[in-house]
């Protein structure tokens, strides 16, 4: 292997920004406008019209010299080959979930370090930056809003930067390098910084992705928030949901805080070009904005969570309560139908017996017998009456 140039290159790394209300990073306002809309390009892991295409997982791989392209590489082979023969170049490769072996390939090329290139190779691996040599590791969590689940869904990016080399392995969908790509090289003077200039790029466009995620999430929250007010039984399950996702955000965004900080802290050391001091400076800007903004949301979240479980108990309780009401007066109706069934009952008693085709029955010989009969009927009637009446049943 050649011998690579030394570099301020390899010397910081940071993570993202995130725009506040739309407003463009100070990154970006420092790339030409016109390059700026990005509708109607290419997916990420698409290649170039009228470039030859790539094999599966490189998305796409280039050589600059003076932050200029001076070619395009198919293959890894050719690009180890083309860097060698550049004297100031620097190579620039993207890869889309790559096999094992291309990796150890590039590990032998660049000589990047083992633990680094198996974080790489198994993915799931939360924010952090770490330093082998003169080269840096970076790990970053991109994510993105997707309108129709409304959901947030995370992608994981890792980045090797080295004197002269800069590799991108991403796993997931997000972010577009390739727009990261097309912006560096539409502005060949920060191009030229090297691999820092990349890195820095890579980390605002990663950050600049949370800016809508976190315009989303606010939409999702106000209609929840709706939702609770109006009880809508399934709103619970979506405060669930968005808390996880919320947590999953915390994950990306709040060790990115820390990273950025320790790279400012290094600024001296490393002899950071000042231009490119000014851009990490507002990327953390934007990740203390992002980090607070997340941390307000989990805390709405947890409120609303917390109301709607009053509302549910509230409703809850007029529910039984209307219920107990309801039997309440079913009982009252019971004890009314109850005591008139008891004082009817009474002379139905009283005629049953003297109705009775028994030839020996004193009474039915007694000249009082049916005024006695009729009485006796009335007594316990009348005193059946005046019981059920003292005791409000009647």
């Amino acid at each position: 292997m050649s011998e690579r140039r030394p570099s301020p290159a390899a010397k910081n790394s940071g993570n993202g920004r995130n725009g506040r209300g739309g407003r463009r990073s100070v990154w970006r306002r420092a790339l030409p406008a016109e390059h700026d809309d990005t509708a109607g390009r290419p997916e990420p892991g698409s290649a170039p019209v009228g470039e030859s295409t790539a094999p599966p997982s490189i998305v796409e791989a280039a050589l600059y010299q003076d932050g200029v392209r001076v070619s395009t590489p198919t293959t890894l082979a050719e690009t180890y080959r083309e860097l060698r023969d550049t004297p100031s170049g620097m190579a620039w490769i993207g890869l889309a979930r790559p096999t094992s072996d291309e990796l150890l390939s590039l590990a032998a090329e660049f000589d990047l370090h083992p633990l680094a290139v198996e974080d790489a190779m198994e993915a799931h691996q939360r924010p952090k930056l770490e330093r082998y040599g003169d080269t840096l590791f970076v790990v970053l969590r991109a994510a993105r809003y997707l309108d129709a689940p409304e959901e947030v869904d995370f992608a994981e990016l890792h980045v090797f930067v080295g004197p002269d080399f800069v590799i991108t392995v991403r796993h997931g969908a997000a972010p577009d390098l390739s727009a990261v790509r097309r912006r560096m090289e539409d502005s060949p003077d920060l191009l030229k910084l090297g691999p820092e200039a990349v890195l820095y790029a890579i980390l605002d466009a990663v950050v600049d992705g949370y800016a809508p995620v976190v315009e989303g999430v606010q939409n999702d929250i106000d209609e929840i928030e709706t939702e609770v007010f109006r009880g809508d039984p399934s709103v619970s399950r979506r405060i669930y949901e968005l808390s996880r996702e919320m947590v999953e955000f915390q994950r990306a965004t709040r060790p990115l805080v820390g990273m950025l900080h320790g790279l400012m802290a290094g600024f001296t050391k490393y002899e950071t070009d000042e231009e490119l001091q000014r851009y990490l400076r507002d990327v953390a800007d934007h990740v203390t904005h992002i980090s607070e903004r997340v941390d307000g949301f989990r805390q709405a979240l947890t409120e609303i969570l917390t109301v709607n479980a009053t509302l549910v108990t509230q409703q809850q309780n007029a529910e039984m309560r209307a219920l107990a009401e309801a039997g309440f007066e079913q009982n009252e109706e019971i004890k009314k139908i109850s005591s008139w069934a008891a004082i009817l009952f009474a002379p139905t008693l009283v005629g049953t017996i003297y109705g009775m085709n028994f030839r020996e029955m004193p009474e039915l010989h007694w000249g009082f017998g049916y005024p006695f009969a009729i009485g006796l009927m009335g007594v316990v009637c009348a005193s059946l009456y005046v019981i059920f009446k003292r005791r409000d049943w009647l």
